[in-house]
């Protein structure tokens, strides 16, 4: 399980990627698909072509690390491909983690600060 730090977004890229890639060669698509700088403290998930591997790279201050799940039953769920990025909620993402269409979820608004009276 990733614990995602408050503030932390979580970009998922709808082009699948070749996963022979290591760190250096997805903080370059970062940069290509994303616009982002790897380097940001945000994760930033790919999935190959067949749709059953996942990687994450994500900068914890001190290095990059880069996270790897394989379903050994069934697909990621994941959109339509195309050449933009989506921004997922920690929420989403340990749905997506799990396998679980995490489109079905629906993000709630933030909580408005009370009004002093």
């Amino acid at each position: 399980m990733l614990n995602i730090a408050p503030g932390t977004r979580v970009y998922l890229a709808c082009r699948p990627v070749d996963m022979r890639n290591g760190l250096d060669g997805l903080a370059a698509k970062v940069r290509e698909i994303a616009g982002a700088d790897p380097f940001s403290g945000h994760l930033f998930l790919f999935r190959g072509r067949r749709g059953d591997y996942l990687k994450a790279l994500y900068w914890d201050g001190s290095g990059l690390c880069l996270f790897i799940k394989r379903l050994e039953r069934g697909r990621f769920v994941w959109p339509p491909i195309g050449d933009t990025t989506l921004i997922l909620s920690p929420a989403q993402l340990a749905i997506l983690i799990e396998g679980i269409d995490w489109r079905r979820t629906v993000v709630p608004e933030p909580p408005r600060l009370p009004e002093l009276v």
